[in-house]
């Protein structure tokens, strides 16, 4: 278990992919004790997103060959490798394979780069048509927004700086999960925390919020070397 001690006003407890680690943000004020009672008082919540962790699938280590599987926008491909002089590029064909062509001789770590990239521009691509649909809805607008890749979060808000953060892998899952996720991250920007108002708005503006983040955290996690 972590405990970061912030200048909040209220204890946050967290519990993250890939093995259910716990965090804890906790007050300056709050004593080790009282932080280590709101924990066991939560020991029930906590046992049940571990298991949520350890029953969600996981894909193993890429090896970026022929065959392999990847996915884009919830939809399982089959990766084509094929060599040849020029520059670096993806391509999609049909709904069942995803090709990249690649220097004769690159290693796994260029093949991958090549894979991100594509999918960070696509990501990008999507993005902006789901803020211009919503931001006008919920009646507020984002400063900026970015994509990343988070060990931790499918996205973030800053509410001070009114900018918004997505994760990368975003770009393999369903698109209604992205969406639900930039719904998500916007109604951060009205009520910053995960209370009753907030979950109000989510009701409100997209009542099937819950069965998207189910989708979501049912679909299988990128690997990763999950180092904190």
């Amino acid at each position: 278990m972590q405990i970061v001690r912030k200048a909040i006003k209220n204890l946050h407890l967290g519990v993250y992919p890939p093995n259910g680690r716990v965090r804890v943000a906790a007050p300056l004020a709050v004593s080790d004790d009282a932080v280590r009672l709101a924990v066991v008082s939560r020991l029930g919540w906590i046992k049940r997103q571990r298991a949520k962790f350890e029953a969600q699938p996981r894909q193993s280590e890429r090896e970026m060959v022929s065959g392999e599987s990847h996915y884009f926008l919830g939809r399982r491909y089959l990766l084509r490798v094929i060599e040849h002089n020029g520059p670096a590029k993806m391509f999609l064909r049909g709904n069942s394979s995803i090709g990249i062509y690649i220097r004769k001789g690159s290693r796994v770590g260029g093949r991958e780069q090549v894979l991100w990239r594509w999918y960070r521009a696509q990501l990008k691509a999507l993005i902006p048509p789901l803020l211009d649909k919503w931001q006008p809805v919920l009646g507020v607008r984002v400063a900026g927004w970015g994509v990343k890749k988070m060990k931790t979060k499918w996205g973030s808000c800053t509410s001070n700086s009114r900018r918004i953060w997505l994760n990368l892998e975003l770009a393999k899952k369903p698109p209604q999960c992205l969406e639900y996720l930039i719904v998500h991250e916007l109604a951060h920007l009205i009520e910053r925390h995960h209370n009753d108002r907030f979950v109000s708005l989510m009701d409100q503006h997209l009542p099937q919020w819950r069965h998207h983040r189910k989708e979501l955290n049912e679909t299988p996690l990128g690997h990763a070397d999950w180092t904190y």
